[in-house]
């Protein structure tokens, strides 16, 4: 290989590197209330962010003593889907459940 190919491909693979970057991630947050009930929010836990039972529950009471907590941490297009699935859910079924998103 010649020192222009050498150059030439070192320079390629440096280009790639430097274009891929990890996207941002973006942290969706639950918030307590006092109307949302405790068993849908544990079922929007495992159904839509892939708890098991055992971590939903465990985060649930979490939220419900702090008032907040971490459902998942996802890049922005997926976090907001999240958020809009479950609220649309929520709203369906009557309950007032707020998500929100905070760059991590």
């Amino acid at each position: 290989m010649s020192d222009f190919e050498s150059d030439t491909k070192e320079k390629i693979l440096t280009d790639i590197d430097e274009e891929t970057t990890e996207p941002p991630m973006y942290k969706v947050l639950l918030h307590n209330d006092n109307f949302t009930t405790k068993e849908f929010v544990v079922h929007i836990l495992v159904s839509v962010f892939s708890k098991t039972l055992d971590e939903a529950a465990e985060l649930m009471w979490r939220v419900h003593r702090h008032g907040v907590g971490v459902a998942g941490i996802y890049p922005l297009e997926i976090a907001e889907t999240k958020v809009n699935v479950v609220s649309m859910t929520a709203r369906e079924n009557g309950f007032p459940l707020q998500l929100t998103l905070e760059k991590e």
